[in-house]
């Protein structure tokens, strides 16, 4: 945690009210947004409850499993859910737009240019809390082996016929939310959590309504006050005012609430398959849809109040302004979601259970490199998040008070002017150390060349830089390309677009220390076996 922000937790103790850790929206927020608050049940991981889901915020669709053991009920419940996510996620693949994307050619080796495809805006997923983005990936992970009764006639539990291609999309949604500054699937909690500083621990800020208590308090009341409010205040039923963003449940609920409903449930469910005629099969046919009723009502009432804070937090969000660099994240998310909608309609296999060595090495080297690539452009769209980098020594902003023309010792000389910059602040910086600045929209690289002396006798610190790059071919800089005495002037010792590590080999030659190439003739791998996530 950088100072700033233990700095901000303490204001937002002092004042009882969360303070900003951010200046601009650092998360892309879709238009219209697919709101998902599910419930599983508790003792079974991944079993699902009940789930509300929608685009509009005054109509949500309502989900339910009476009997989260059943597994046809399950199945309904998953093919119900697909029958919302899917259509969302098939209106974003049919608009599209040409783009330029570089690839090998086959024949020179050389890196060319080629128009593609790309989708014009891509879906977005947004859960509760991190617990929700976990579920994602496991109700993914859980359908999209499954096999439907077209695809194999003799297979055991057939899924319904979407319920596998819902698993393919939920599971790259949950693989992309890995991605740092991908926004495809958002968790509510991180997302306010990023832009507001409370007075809680990151583990409490992960209950949505003790996280909104402190950025949006009720009048008159204090964060503090309002968050244990929202995480303890019971109604005369014993029930949670507030409860949780799921997908766990309060066992107050479970005990008290659920667990009689289900039970009453599945009476009437038995005594209307042990029914002898008509007349007692329409009573009792009329007992299990109330007692279904009633678990529709239960499962509303603890998810309505989570699914009008998400709305709450989003309302909140859109309050403040995008970051100029948050589009360029999202162009990357819109490739995801094109290349993923190409494999589904080529009629390629699922995501596999098991990444290969070289398929697992490159997710691995993308993930550090957008974590590189987003930590260097927040600083760089927000002047919060920098002072925090320049507090920590790795940037530094002052005043231009010099600059001498110098060119460089080589046969054919080219500008190398040196600029001093009196700074306040403290960078960690050493001999010929690169520093950066963005000019025109593209970083500019100089060099520490020493510390200066003022003749003015002013207060901080005289750094003297040697500019390298960005100057024009010509033997004088192009105008604007180099500081002027006066300018304030920012620079960063974190490079503004991280390098690309080494090339991986193909699969094919995969080195032996990671399992060596695949065998010649191998049977690919099977689909998942069977596991106790699988069958509740």
């Amino acid at each position: 945690m950088s100072l700033i922000a233990t700095l901000a937790r303490l204001e937002a103790i002092s004042t009882g009210r969360a303070q900003p850790a951010a200046t601009v929206r650092h998360r892309h927020l879709s238009a219209r947004p697919l709101v998902f608050v599910p419930l599983t049940t508790a003792g079974e991981a991944g079993a699902p409850l009940g789930a509300l889901v929608g685009t509009d915020r005054d109509a949500p669709r309502l989900l339910v499993v009476p009997q989260p053991r059943d597994r046809d009920l399950r199945f309904a419940f998953l093919a119900e859910l697909a029958d919302v996510v899917l259509p969302y996620v098939d209106g974003f693949a049919g608009a599209v737009e040409t783009a330029e994307r570089a690839e090998t050619d086959p024949e020179t080796g050389r890196r060319v240019k080629v128009e593609v495809e790309l989708c014009a805006d891509a879906p977005q997923l947004i859960v509760p809390s991190r617990a929700g983005v976990d579920l994602v990936r496991l109700l993914g992970r859980s359908m999209r082996f499954r096999r439907t009764a077209e695809q194999d006639p003799e297979a055991p539990f057939p899924a319904p016929p979407r319920v596998p291609l819902l698993g393919r999309w939920l599971t790259h949604f949950g693989e992309r939310a890995r991605v740092p500054g991908s926004s495809l699937l958002l968790a509510m909690t991180d997302v306010l959590a990023r832009h507001w500083a409370t007075g809680q621990s990151t583990l409490e800020d992960q209950h949505l309504g003790a996280l909104l208590a402190w950025i949006d308090p009720p009048e008159g009341r204090s964060g503090a006050e309002a968050a244990q409010e929202a995480e303890l205040a019971r109604g005369a039923d014993g029930q949670l005012v507030c409860p949780p963003a799921g997908p766990a449940t309060d066992p107050a609920f479970d005990n008290k609430l659920l667990a009689p409903a289900i039970e009453r449930y599945d009476r009437a469910r038995t005594a209307l398959a042990a029914a002898e005629d008509g007349l007692e099969a329409d009573d009792r046919l009329g007992a299990l849809t109330a007692a279904e009723r009633e678990i529709r009502a239960l499962v509303e009432s603890r998810t309505r109040p989570t699914w009008d804070a998400v709305w709450r937090g989003l309302d909140l969000l859109r309050e403040l302004p995008e970051g100029a660099r948050v589009e360029e994240r999202w162009t990357r998310d819109r490739w995801s979601f094109t290349a993923h909608r190409d494999r589904v309609l080529a009629g390629e296999p699922p995501q596999p259970r098991r990444d290969d060595a070289v398929t697992a090495a490159n997710k691995l080297a993308v993930r550090e490199r957008e974590q590189a690539r987003l930590e260097a452009q927040e600083a760089l769209d927000d002047p919060l998040v920098m002072a925090a980098r320049r507090l920590a020594g790795e940037a530094f902003a002052g005043e231009v008070v010099d600059v001498v023309m110098a060119y460089s010792e080589s046969r054919r000389p080219g500008p190398r002017p040196l600029v001093t910059v009196r700074t306040d602040d403290r960078p960690h910086l050493g001999e010929r150390t690169r520093v950066y600045r963005t000019l025109g929209g593209k970083p500019q690289t100089a060099e520490f060349a020493g510390y200066g002396e003022g003749p003015d006798g002013g207060d901080g610190v005289l750094l003297v830089l040697r500019i390298l790059d960005k100057m024009g071919r010509g033997r004088e800089p192009e105008e604007g390309s180099v500081p002027e005495k006066g300018d304030r002037v920012c620079f960063t010792l974190f490079e503004h677009e991280p390098r690309g590590g080494a090339k991986l080999p193909d699969p094919e030659e995969t080195p032996w220390t990671h399992g060596g190439p695949p065998a010649e003739g191998a049977v690919p791998e099977a689909a998942d076996p069977v596991t106790e996530e699988d069958v509740l």
